[in-house]
């Protein structure tokens, strides 16, 4: 499966556009601590209600530390139906590089 994937400033300037959900699948500790504003948690406990709850048309960016299991949380996602899905390539570290001074 081709994976789609977007870079930092792309997320960011969707981000801005307000046109993405934002959906972390690090763990709660991580995201407790510092998250892309308005992204929500995803985690093993509440994925499947995620995907109940989120209109399959939704945008979204999916991110993680490094930008690896958040190519895997985008290929769950487009097998469960949901067709505007994308990585964020780097993940939130490459995030931080860029906006060092944003904690979510």
């Amino acid at each position: 499966m081709d994976i789609p994937e977007i870079d930092v400033p792309t997320a960011a300037a969707r981000l801005t556009a307000g046109d993405a959900l934002f959906l972390d699948v690090r763990d709660p500790a991580s995201f407790s601590a510092a998250h892309v504003p308005g992204a929500v948690l995803g985690t093993d406990e509440n994925i499947e209600e995620f995907v109940e709850d989120t209109p399959k048309d939704k945008p979204i960016v999916v991110y993680c530390y490094h930008g690896n299991n958040s190519r895997g949380g985008t290929a769950f996602l487009l097998q469960k139906g949901f067709t505007d899905v994308c990585s964020m390539s780097g993940g939130f570290e490459a995030w931080r590089g860029q906006f060092p001074e944003e904690r979510g």
